[in-house]
């Protein structure tokens, strides 16, 4: 086997263990226990073990992964040619309100996980500078702030809302998105 071969299962080998996780956590929640993750990847407790030393390592690394690919696939929806203030806002409406229903997923399922993740040393610390992150992007985009916020908690709001309530349809999410791109698009006050 290579040297890149090698690098290539152990980054398999890790994403198996982190999307395995995520899934125990939400149907477990804090009773999660490292064998029980281990055995949903399909390894050996030592096999995840050699990957993430604990526990608390491993739920670290949830948290960051999630946070670090959320923070991508949004980005991924900036559109460029938009020559006007709140590009990355629009992104984030639109990666939260249905165009990207794996984000959505996702992001309902890390809202139900997230408050045993946050018991973990280091996880508050490392999600308060994903929103301080957040706030200077959205700061740089042009929008009053103001507006930012409140369509931004609007849109989380909604995402949430779409993993647990059956009212909130692609129907619905269709217009509110609707509603938050056009605040999204308004010009500073």
């Amino acid at each position: 086997m290579t040297e890149h071969e090698g690098k290539r299962n152990t980054e398999r080998t890790r994403r198996a263990v982190l999307d395995a996780a995520v899934t125990v956590l939400a149907e477990r929640g804090t009773a999660a226990s490292v064998q029980h993750i281990a055995t949903a990847a399909g390894l050996s407790k030592g096999g995840l073990l050699h990957h993430f030393p604990d526990r608390e390592a491993l739920f670290y690394a949830v948290a960051e992964d999630h946070l670090e690919r959320f923070r991508a696939r949004v980005l991924e929806l900036v559109d460029l040619t938009e020559n006007r203030p709140g590009k990355v806002l629009r992104a984030y409406v639109r990666a939260l309100c249905g165009l990207d229903a794996g984000l959505m997923a996702e992001y309902g399922t890390f809202a139900g996980i997230w408050p045993a993740l946050e018991k973990i040393p280091g996880v508050q610390a490392l999600s308060d500078q994903d929103n301080d992150t957040w706030f200077a992007m959205f700061e740089k985009d042009g929008l009053d702030p103001d507006r930012t916020l409140v369509v931004r908690y609007a849109v989380e709001g909604l995402a949430v809302a779409h993993s647990y309530d059956a009212n909130v349809s692609a129907q619905v999410l269709a217009r509110a998105r609707k509603v938050l791109l056009e605040l999204a698009d308004a010009q500073p006050d």
